[in-house]
């Protein structure tokens, strides 16, 4: 019985060291796995990082010319490539004036301001004195100068006339309140033109009236004709904002706007003798809709694919075929085997020559869809992922793709709206970012002027000179 029980427990404390044994080697274990863990998640997040980086190697970079891309953001690179490469189509024919082309010179006028006569007072043979005799007109040229630029002061002189009766008669306005010296219609008119056409900042449009018309402002004196021109141009805003709701064809487009250290959107609707530029606080329909209510109901708006135009009630749609034959494009060059996006690519281009080629003909547009409708049936799952969704926002959109065959009225791409907002980015890279809401909204209102009436064939300075002499 003895040797029986010291077996029994030898047999135990061996079993307790195996024990241990193991539980050590599963603790090891165990810290091993966590450890290998770790570090698979880390070589995943590299992994990652580097297919990323990869990624770029392997499509093309968006630009301006295959993409929505900016000019300013692209890479120096790709803007070399932009520059150099074009979608147009060679001629054959050399740079320049061809034949049979008109040329343009500009006429003399009539009545010249100054008349200066040149002749000789002496012989160059002989040396006689030629002041008396004859002289024979032997060809007439003008110059164009400008005259010497000098402020006009006109002082007013305010009179007041007692009548008999005793009552005081002044036939001029009150008093104004501060300075009794101010600036006129034309220098304001030129001030505001200046700063909000041309873009030219406060400082540098300060050093400019001084230099060029001896007129001395403050930054505080430009910034008070700004809010005057804001507040007097209202009724010329609304009076463009009625008849865009009129309108039965708008073009729309929003870009970011930098405002007082915060993200707002301009708005942009335009037609093709009207502008409204406007700023909101976000990028919404909401925007849209407080602006024009339901007036949009009547309107065939023409615009990019942003969804918030189609989540508005408008009449109808017209999509940017342009930012389409971009998009194509990029895809044409992400993957150059395959020929459908050269084949959309294509139709699109044909329906748009159709339309420059009968400009006010109405062309049915069931056999274009139907063309479009062939090519979007195409199964392009073996591609890349950017085809697959592509064809799937064409096909959301098939239907607002060829309505500018059906009305003349309908531009087919939206770059008059894009060239409108484009204002608001030269605006920015010139003078950076509007520092308060009446700067940005003054620079949309007077924008709004000026677009409005270079699109009438008038002149921006005149049409802003017109409205601060109210």
């Amino acid at each position: 019985m003895n040797a029986n029980e010291k077996d029994l427990s030898a047999a135990i404390v061996e079993l307790t060291h195996e024990i241990h044994s193991m539980r050590e080697t599963i603790d090891a274990q165990y810290s091993e796995i966590c450890a290998l863990n770790r570090n698979i998640d880390k070589l995943n997040k590299e992994n990652r990082d580097l297919r990323k980086r990869l990624s770029k190697y392997e499509k093309p970079d968006k630009d301006s010319h295959n993409s929505s891309t900016p000019p300013s953001k692209e890479k120096m690179k790709s803007e070399v490539i932009r520059r150099t490469k074009t979608l147009r189509r060679s001629t054959g024919k050399k740079p320049g004036g061809q034949h049979g082309h008109e040329g343009h010179v500009k006429s003399m006028v009539e009545t010249p301001d100054v008349v200066e006569s040149h002749a000789s007072c002496y012989c160059e043979h002989c040396g006689r004195d030629l002041s008396e005799d004859a002289r024979e007109l032997d060809y007439i040229s003008q110059v164009i100068d400008i005259p010497a630029i000098e402020p006009i002061i006109t002082e007013h002189r305010h009179y007041i006339v007692r009548c008999a009766c005793g009552h005081v008669n002044k036939g001029y306005a009150p008093r104004r309140r501060g300075c009794s010296t101010t600036f006129g219609p034309k220098v304001r008119a030129v001030v505001t033109y200046l700063s909000e056409v041309q873009c030219i900042p406060y400082e540098r449009l300060q050093s400019l009236m001084k230099e060029v018309f001896g007129i001395h402002l403050s930054q505080g004196t430009i910034n008070n004709i700004i809010k005057d021109a804001l507040k007097k141009a209202q009724p010329a805003i609304k009076m463009i904002e009625s008849l865009l709701k009129e309108s039965p064809v708008v073009g729309f487009d929003e870009s970011g706007c930098y405002n007082n250290k915060r993200l707002d959107w301009a708005w942009i609707a335009q037609t093709t003798y009207l502008t409204l530029c406007f700023r909101a606080t976000g990028r919404g329909s909401i925007e849209l809709e407080k602006r024009f209510g339901d007036s949009m109901e009547n309107m065939i708006a023409v615009t990019d694919r942003h969804s918030a135009y189609f989540a508005i009630n408008f009449l109808d749609h017209q999509v940017c075929l342009a930012h389409l034959l971009r998009e194509l494009e990029y895809l044409s060059e992400l993957d150059p085997q395959q020929q459908w996006s050269s084949q959309v690519k294509t139709l699109l281009q044909q329906a748009i020559h159709e339309r420059n080629t009968e400009p006010s003909k109405v062309i049915e547009k069931q056999s274009w869809l139907k063309r479009l409708d062939e090519l979007l049936k195409k199964n392009l799952l073996h591609l890349k992922p950017e085809f697959e969704k592509l064809r799937k926002g064409l096909v959301k959109c098939r239907d607002y793709i060829f309505n500018f065959l059906d009305n003349p009225m309908i531009p087919p791409d939206n770059n008059a709206s894009e060239r409108g907002i484009r204002k608001l980015k030269v605006k920015q890279k010139i003078s950076g970012t509007f520092r308060s809401d009446i700067g940005a909204d003054a620079f949309f209102a007077i924008h709004s002027i000026a677009d409005t009436a270079w699109k009438n064939k008038l002149s921006p300075l005149a049409s802003i000179q017109a409205i601060l002499s109210l």
